[in-house]
């Protein structure tokens, strides 16, 4: 429906209906622009956020209404990438030793997207909360099960009459029961920062660089209990780990399909890390890498439609449409990434596209993996792109190049990469698709 739309509206709108409500779908790299270059109080993206997920429902209403950990991800958490990544590489390295059984030279078969799922959800929580915790068997569950509680909230509420949500859901138990589950191993850890915090001041010198020391930052400075923090680290972990799980494994079955891609991947990684160690460093100057994951994020993407804005007032868009107040609408991603108008040859997978384009000296940072462009919006566009971007592209890279100077991979009978599925707007890969490792058979690491 949304290619059909585009096609027939490129440079206007169409809509699509979902369960509850109709969607807006502006159609061309020019209309997603001026999507996103309208101001907040005329066209809101934290008001779309929470009318598709129904946030205060299926989440925290706490944290809907102090999403604390926002500022901090764009803030600290981000400014400190350099001193975080060389620990979210080595909780990569021994998640990859868990998830993909040591067979010696033979072959093993592991369904990728489960496994990817906990490496992604390890490394993440490394630096979310630190060892031992990110380790922790019953932390992990709780956190790799809570996006399914979230989309279980979901869907009911989208099934529920708008006079009936508030009632609705304040009975839904999933997100609370994660929270208290979450919470009971959590709090003491939070309530040790909080100590710590109060007996060193803001000058404690050896604080731990993690996201609970800076969210316990936040909370302290704008007057908020452990309560708050604990949630924010939950909710981290819902925006953290669902897409990067499915953008890791789009990337993965591509190496898998075409492991002809390895060996110029394998240089240059091999090369980066001689040169400056598993860091940030090392990741920045991984260019076949950083253009191999945008354009497995271009032609897969993890959903059919971004930008996502509600209008607070009535508008009217640059061909003519008027848009009421409180309608949702939303930018055609996979359409606009499989415009020949917008890249050459679209449908094709070309794993070293941008690499070749940032050989221009003025090409090098728009090309990047986590820049987003009218042309360009998994994460989305303009102020509102994801915040966490710079953090999930270094991970996902991090995690790619492990694999790729570790493993030789491929599919069984070197089959070829299966189709994505989508549930409404979300692209998936194959749940049961299983990758073939081999430890690599070449020269050591």
């Amino acid at each position: 429906m949304l290619q059909e739309g585009y096609t027939k509206y490129r440079g206007s709108v169409f809509r699509v209906p979902l369960l509850d409500r109709w969607v807006v779908v502006v159609s061309g790299a020019a209309m997603n622009e001026e999507l996103r270059k309208f101001p907040d109080d005329q066209m809101s993206f934290i008001d779309a956020a929470e009318e598709l997920v129904q946030a205060k429902y299926t989440i925290a209403k706490e944290i809907h209404e102090n999403p604390i950990h926002i500022p901090v991800i764009r803030g600290p958490f981000t400014r400190n990438l350099g001193a975080l990544m060389p620990d979210v590489a080595d909780e990569v390295a021994s998640a990859v030793q868990e998830a993909i059984p040591d067979t010696g030279e033979e072959w093993v078969g592991v369904v990728a997207l489960p496994a990817m799922t906990r490496v992604v959800c390890r490394a993440s929580n490394r630096v979310f909360i630190g060892l031992p915790m990110c380790r922790n068997p019953e932390y992990l569950e709780i956190v790799l099960n809570y996006t399914k509680d979230v989309a279980k909230g979901r869907f009911i509420m989208t099934l529920t009459p708008i006079l009936f949500k508030s009632i609705v859901g304040h009975l839904l138990p999933w997100s609370k029961n994660a929270l208290k589950k979450f919470s009971v191993l959590v709090r003491p850890v939070v309530d040790e920062t909080f100590r710590q915090f109060d007996h060193h001041g803001k000058e404690w010198e050896d604080k731990p660089k993690n996201l609970l020391t800076w969210l316990t930052e936040e909370a302290k400075t704008t007057g908020h209990r452990p309560e708050i923090v604990v949630s924010a680290l939950l909710s981290s972990n819902f925006v953290a780990i669902h897409t990067s799980s499915i953008s890791v494994t789009h990337a993965l079955y591509h190496i898998a399909a075409c492991p002809e891609f390895i060996p110029p991947l394998r240089e240059e990684i091999e090369t980066a890390i001689k040169k400056h160690g598993w860091g940030k460093q090392a990741i920045g100057e991984m260019w076949k890498l950083d253009s191999f994951m945008r354009e497995s994020q271009r032609v897969n993407g993890t959903s059919g439609v971004s930008v996502i804005r509600k209008a607070v007032v009535d508008l009217r868009l640059a061909d003519g449409t008027v848009i009421p107040a409180g309608t949702l609408l939303g930018a055609a991603a996979d359409a606009t990434h499989c415009d020949d108008e917008n890249y050459d040859d679209a449908g094709v997978f070309n794993p070293f596209r941008f690499s070749d384009m940032r050989q221009e000296e003025s090409e090098r940072i728009k090309h990047q993996f986590v820049s987003t462009s009218p042309e360009y919006v998994p994460f989305g566009h303009g102020k509102h792109a994801c915040p966490g971007r710079f953090f999930a592209g270094n991970e996902l890279k991090t995690i790619i190049a492990h694999l790729v100077l570790n493993y030789d991979m491929k599919f069984e009978d070197d089959g070829p990469r299966p189709p994505n599925k989508w549930f409404a707007a979300a692209v998936i890969p194959d749940r049961s698709a299983k990758v073939y490792f081999r430890k690599r058979q070449t020269s050591s690491v």
